[in-house]
């Protein structure tokens, strides 16, 4: 029996397809006091501190603050990154845990293909990505339950199909999605209402952000991903991080039963 979106496939025993319908409606505190009750403290949230990033962390820390945020250092992040990261630390009182990338692994990709090889072919750019984002972020989440991110459907191509919760072929976790339903006009509503720090460069025609030499600005009228890998089609910008909404298909996660045992939960109650 399988839950199947567009983005990926969740492979499911009988409950967990009821479980995914709920959860479905549910809005993204509910989502979020649900992860923490279920997986906390064997769950972590990975940020790279985007606009949908910084509003789940607002969302988070009204719920609690011991909750485990982590981000990676590629290298090559732009300075509003590295500012939206203090900020955000000294707001909410935070600890952000910051994953590097291997030091043999980036001197021999420096050394054997150049400073640019992500620009040579695809699998250039995904061989540079598993070294700097994929690796450090297994690492990140090892031993873990579950991890939650900022995805949302309405970003792109790729991500059309992304559901709030499901089992992530990447890493064989349960994932949460909590406001991948959210519009992007939701989010900047919510960060202008609770004043929640952003990075500066959404100000400068960012709507995505990632490493410095593949992220630009965008043109009116253009997709809020076409800065990124912007020499690629649009159905290809996808790192890794998120394998299901790059056709990575169908994975069985053998521990999923014993992490959703139980039947379709009921929301969390409201505070």
């Amino acid at each position: 029996m399988s839950h199947t979106h567009k983005g990926g496939t969740l492979k499911t025993h009988p409950e967990m397809e009821e479980i995914a319908a709920l959860i479905e409606s549910w809005k993204a505190p509910e989502v979020l006091r649900w992860a923490l009750d279920r997986f906390h403290p064997r769950l972590a949230f990975a940020s790279s501190f985007g606009a949908e990033d910084v509003v789940v962390i607002d969302l988070l820390s009204r719920l609690r603050r011991d909750v485990r945020i982590v981000t990676l250092d590629t290298g090559r992040l732009h300075e509003e990154t590295y500012d939206v990261m203090e900020r955000i630390r000294r707001r909410y009182g935070v600890t952000i845990e910051v994953h590097f990338p291997e030091q043999l692994a980036v001197e021999r990709l420096s050394r054997d293909r150049g400073f640019y090889s992500f620009r040579d072919s695809i699998e250039a750019r995904k061989e540079c990505c598993r070294v700097r984002k994929v690796e450090p972020l297994r690492r990140a989440l090892a031993g873990l339950e579950a991890w939650m991110t900022g995805l949302r459907r309405s970003q792109g191509v790729t991500r059309g199909g992304v559901p709030k919760i499901e089992l992530d072929p990447a890493f064989s976790l349960i994932k949460l999605n909590p406001i991948a339903d959210w519009t992007e006009v939701q989010v900047w509503d919510y960060i202008r209402e609770h004043e929640v720090p952003y990075n500066a460069l959404h100000d400068r025609a960012f709507p995505s952000i990632g490493c410095s030499p593949c992220t630009r600005a965008v043109q009116p009228g253009e997709d809020a991903r076409a800065g990124r890998w912007w020499w690629e089609l649009p159905e290809q910008k996808e790192c890794g991080l998120h394998a299901a909404n790059a056709g990575a298909g169908t994975v069985a996660v053998e521990k999923a039963p014993e992490i959703l045992e139980a039947a379709a939960p009921a929301p969390p109650a409201r505070r």
